[in-house]
């Protein structure tokens, strides 16, 4: 309870963390789920604009592949604010950098908002890879700079806040796409351009709110801006430790210049945590939860649930990652990032057995299809345990200032190359697998689960550089420290 109380007296860091989920990871969540209620009437409106601009209707296989371009771009978009994200970091800033991300979603708006006034479908698809970009931008550098403005035995729940912002953007897009809010045919334009108004509020919201201390101390050495900005978000808490702290990471990387992506992997100083958040990235993009809202509306209607009902159930699936997520923020630095992460994979394995058999049998047996729903609701829950936002805060924890940055550019990357890549395969690995499609996601969560069992240490409570020291006994195991690496030296000399 004491960390609960001092959360509730740091108004401040509440604040921040509003202020910057807002426009941050929670876009992500919103811009995934407005694309699809309005599918029918944008392909509808695909084809009146091909028709009255040639007099030739399109085919139906030529519609589908202009919206595959059109779900396609957000990823790609996503791509591209992952690669940007990290020299923008490090430039701009972190705070600069997510209040300038927010020019990306009102020019997305703005296409999407007037594509039909102009007759323009084209203007969808430009709008939604910007609409990627700004989610790129923001799923990198809003854990990086919550988790840098977070007091250590806090900082897995501030920086966990990420995923549960994705979670809330995911649940109110679902329900502003009602068709009794902004889902129906005439309406679709308003709700594709609704994502202006989380952007506009962080906007206002953000520039009030201090800048990462760490960044202000270790990248741009003002020491006297970084105290002001821990005595806004501290109160009236003593900052001598802290400080003690971050003065000690300062002079380990003293000289030393924000890396590459490509000089982490030179780097065999960096070999365990690379390989850490490679692994941990990739399958969270390829465990198949996204994957599991594509069987939703097919097996709720199985059911026996009314067909103009499901959407109401579907936002049950989202409201469940939601749940789970600020669970997990409230749990995490007392469970630990392990635990988390090892039960949610495990219990994903479990359900996915579950799940494909009860697919398998969904038309033998008359409660099968009660089964599957459970299934669906279940995996989700276990996502939203441990997956969903341990793996996002871990970057910022296993790297230090000068690599962080480029970390979460390769993090980013591998996450938004994964969407896609599940998002294209999916529907093949269906057609060839059928009730059994869920075997190649078994397989990740039961290899990640062995991986972070035997091979992950545990974060929880730790300093930035009593982590950096954990990982380093691991990438140095069967050499010696004096001749592949100088840092030990250098940092323990700066040890409090």
């Amino acid at each position: 309870m004491n960390k609960l109380q001092r959360l509730l007296q740091s108004k401040i860091l509440i604040l921040t963390i509003c202020a910057a989920g807002i426009g941050g990871t929670f876009q992500y969540g919103y811009n995934i789920s407005i694309i699809n209620a309005p599918t029918s009437y944008i392909q509808t409106f695909m084809n009146e604009t091909w028709l009255e601009r040639t007099g030739v209707p399109l085919e139906s296989n030529v519609i589908l592949l202009l919206w595959s371009f059109t779900v396609s771009a957000y990823p790609l978009g996503g791509l591209t604010g992952a690669v940007v994200a990290g020299p923008m970091a490090i430039m701009l800033g972190r705070k600069m950098s997510l209040l300038l991300n927010n020019v990306f979603v009102i020019i997305a708006a703005g296409l999407s908002g007037f594509s039909r006034m102009a007759k323009s479908f084209e203007m969808i698809m430009l709008s939604r890879f910007f609409t990627g970009v700004n989610a790129g931008v923001s799923m990198n550098i809003q854990p990086m700079y919550l988790a840098e403005s977070a007091p250590k035995k806090l900082r897995g729940a501030v920086a966990l806040t990420s995923a549960s912002f994705t979670a809330l953007g995911l649940v109110l897009g679902q329900v502003v796409g009602l068709r009794e809010l902004l889902g129906g045919e005439e309406s679709w334009p308003f709700l594709l351009a609704s994502n202006v108004v989380p952007a506009l509020i962080q906007l206002t919201a953000l520039p009030w709110f201090p800048e990462s201390p760490r960044y202000l101390l270790i990248d741009r050495g003002d020491k006297e801006s970084c105290i002001s900005a821990l005595q806004k978000l501290r109160g009236n808490s003593d900052l001598s430790a802290e400080l003690e702290e971050m003065l000690a990471e300062q002079a380990a990387v003293k000289g030393q210049r924000a890396k590459n992506p490509w000089e982490l992997f030179q780097n065999p100083a960096l070999r365990w945590q690379l390989m850490s958040i490679v692994v941990l990235s990739s399958a969270m993009q390829l465990c198949g939860n996204d994957s599991m809202y594509f069987y939703a509306a097919y097996v709720f209607q199985e059911a026996g649930i009314p067909q103009d009902k499901i959407p109401y159930v579907v936002i049950g699936t989202g409201s469940c990652e939601l749940i789970t997520s600020v669970t997990c923020n409230m749990i995490i630095d007392y469970a630990g990032r392990r635990p988390l992460l090892l039960g949610g994979y495990i219990f994903m394995a479990g359900w996915a057995i579950v799940f494909m058999v009860a697919l398998s049998q969904q038309t033998q047996i008359s409660w099968m299809p009660y089964l599957s729903m459970a299934c669906i609701f279940a995996y989700i829950l276990s996502f939203g345990i441990g997956p969903a936002g341990v793996t996002g805060v871990l970057p910022t924890e296993v790297f230090d200032q000068m690599s962080r940055p480029a970390a979460y550019m390769i993090c980013g990357s591998l996450l938004w190359f994964n969407l896609f890549l599940v998002g294209t395969a999916f529907p093949f690995i269906v057609k060839s697998l059928a009730h059994f499609c869920y075997v190649p996601f078994l397989v990740v969560c039961v290899c990640t689960a062995l991986y972070v069992g035997f091979f992950l240490p545990e974060t929880k409570g730790k300093s930035f550089l009593e982590i950096s020291e954990e990982f380093k006994k691991r990438n140095f195991k069967a050499h010696s420290h004096a001749v592949f690496y100088k840092g030990p030296e250098e940092i323990k000399s700066t040890m409090l």
